[in-house]
């Protein structure tokens, strides 16, 4: 039984290898790059496609206030506000790390309620003042922490967030998408960092609308046929707590019954060796006032470079048709194994 495994999981192996193949052959590792927005004829023609696209354009309206978007400006902007902010000893939230035990973990961060400027204050201006030393701080709420789709229901309700004062500076959605997909966002979510924030590699089942407002995005990507390459696995689930004895953040994992989380075991696509031969990633740099579509299901790894201000824009991806269906093959021809070889003992005895 066992070498009918083995020999089940090579020949799996084998064929989306072969898949991936064939799609680079028939794409190449371009992208294409637009002067301008589409419109919506344009972008639905584009969404068909599934191919990354950089716009030098951005989705946020140039304000008359030379100050916008500045640490100062927003600061002002916010107030006394207390808002929501990621804190990791290492700069990588919702990534996999070795624990106390020396087991491996995908960790999420702890979640500190601070003052926007005190937020401010711990992030760099550029690489002259690069300082690795301390925590790291990342504002990565997401999941609407600026819109959330009850925004656009007609329940009523109210859609609070954290960042109202800024909603007047960015607009709900996206017109050209919006009309394409004939749908509202999902989500529209602010990001602000530097470049000790680092994002694990991993992909969304969003049509993914990525503009940034100041600093610069290094993104790596691989399509969903690349997944085959980053060697999913399975890891027990722990979250950064901070003492209550040395006001130190701790890795303190979560109950046996948390599910596992499958996640990439590819820390840094960009080392030399951490991707095999047969891979081809796109390296795609979005600047102040460019937009980056990124599509449903796209793998993506993100460096950032100074102080970096981002909004983006998630629209849920088509489930009708194949695509949703694709997704799910790729990914899911096999359970991966589990991330730690102790447990994978454990599971087999």
């Amino acid at each position: 039984m066992a070498k009918e495994a083995a020999s089940g999981s090579s020949y799996r192996l084998e064929t989306l290898k072969w898949l991936a193949e064939e799609y680079h052959e028939l794409n190449g590792s371009q992208y294409d790059v637009l002067d301008s927005f589409p419109s919506p004829l344009e972008f639905s023609r584009l969404v068909h496609i599934g191919r990354p696209v950089l716009i030098r354009e951005s989705a946020i309206p140039d304000s008359k206030d030379s100050r916008a978007w500045s640490k100062n400006w927003i600061a002002n902007q916010i107030g006394d506000r207390t808002i929501s902010v990621a804190v990791t000893p290492n700069g990588r939230a919702d990534a996999v790390t070795p624990g106390p035990d020396s087991k491996l973990y995908f960790v999420e961060p702890h979640t500190q309620q601070m003052s926007m400027r005190s937020f401010l204050d711990t992030l760099s201006d550029g690489p002259a003042d690069r300082s690795t030393d301390g925590e790291v701080h990342y504002l990565q709420s997401q999941n609407g922490n600026l819109f959330t789709n009850g925004y656009f229901d007609l329940s009523g309700e109210e859609d609070p967030s954290e960042f109202e004062p800024l909603r007047e500076y960015v607009p709900s959605e996206v017109p050209w998408c919006s009309d394409a997909l004939d749908k509202s966002p999902d989500a529209v979510n602010l990001w602000i960092g530097d470049e000790k924030s680092v994002t694990s590699i991993h992909s969304d089942p969003y049509e993914n609308i990525y503009t940034v407002i100041r600093g610069s995005k290094h993104f790596t990507l691989l399509p969903p046929t690349g997944g085959w390459c980053l060697k999913e696995r399975r890891y027990p689930h722990a979250t950064y707590v901070r003492s209550t004895a040395t006001s130190q953040l701790e890795l303190v994992p979560s109950p046996a019954d948390v599910p596992l989380v499958r996640w990439s075991s590819v820390t840094d696509p960009t080392a030399p060796g951490a991707l095999p031969p047969e891979a081809h990633p796109i390296h795609v740099t979005v600047n102040a006032g460019e937009t980056l579509y990124l599509p449903a299901g796209w793998w993506h790894y993100v460096r950032q470079e100074g102080f970096t201000v981002a909004v983006n824009y998630w629209y849920d991806m088509e489930g009708r048709g194949m695509s949703w269906v694709w997704l799910n093959f790729l990914r899911n021809t096999e359970e991966p194994p589990l991330g730690n070889e102790e447990d994978e003992g454990e599971a087999n005895s």
